[in-house]
This record gives C-alpha cells, sequence and structure tokens, in this order.
C-alpha cells in the first residue's frame, strides 16, 4: 500500500486520549489524509463545522459529551447526515454496538484497532461513488 492512497480525504478524529489521537493521526496521515482532532464531543462540533470533513472517528467514552450524543448531534443536522461516522469504544459488547446504530453511527471499530482496520474503514465509506 502507498502512502497517500487517500490523499484529498479530510477526516476528524475525537477522542479524549492524547494517545488515540496521535495514533489515529500519524496513520491517516501517512495515508495522505488531511486530520482534524478533537479531544471532546463539544470542541469537535465546531470542527466539523469550520472544516466539514469526510468521514469522522469518535470515541463512546468522553467527558462532557459523549461519543453516542456527538454521533446523534452530527447525524441530526442535514448539512452533515450523510458524513459516516464511525465509533471508537474498547467495549466491544453487542449492546455497545446497536446503540451507537441507534445513534446514527455507520461502523464501530474496536479499540486498540490496526492500521489495515482504520484505513479499510476509510475505503469502506468513501470509496462509494457520491
Amino acid at each position: 500500500m502507498e502512502g497517500g492512497e487517500l490523499a484529498g480525504f479530510k477526516v476528524m478524529v475525537i477522542d479524549d486520549s492524547k494517545t488515540i489521537r496521535k495514533t489515529a493521526e500519524n496513520l491517516l496521515r501517512k495515508a495522505g489524509c488531511e486530520v482534524i482532532t478533537a479531544v471532546d464531543g463539544f470542541e469537535a462540533l465546531s470542527l466539523v463545522a469550520d472544516h466539514k470533513p469526510d468521514l469522522i472517528f469518535v470515541d463512546i467514552m468522553m467527558p462532557r459529551l459523549d461519543g453516542y450524543q456527538t454521533c446523534t448531534l452530527i447525524k441530526n443536522n442535514e448539512v452533515y447526515a450523510d458524513t459516516p461516522v464511525i465509533m471508537l469504544s474498547s467495549r466491544d459488547g453487542l449492546f455497545d454496538r446497536a446503540k451507537g446504530r441507534l445513534a446514527g453511527s455507520d461502523q464501530y471499530l474496536t479499540k486498540p484497532f490496526t492500521r489495515e482496520e482504520l484505513l479499510g474503514a476509510i475505503r469502506q465509506h468513501l470509496d462509494q461513488p457520491g
């Protein structure tokens, strides 16, 4: 896989863990993505409006506004309703996945994720003809 294969895609990573944000940011930048990071849902909501990402990764367990609430707010805005939102969680239960679907998420990745999982998720959602 060559670097830059996802050039031109703008991806947002919302996670209160600096380690997760940095890991995802490094992997995505190496693949050619423009990356915007946010520490929680409140910060993310203003950044979504400013940057209009093509795809959003959001952690579930965050202070103030969790991933489910953040996803619901993004999906309820008609401007961003079609933006793929992928939940990130260290919990892999059926209940968590179902709750993510109810919030409008398009996919669910379990942490720690691999480079292949992260990039595969982007390809799956952004390669679709729009």
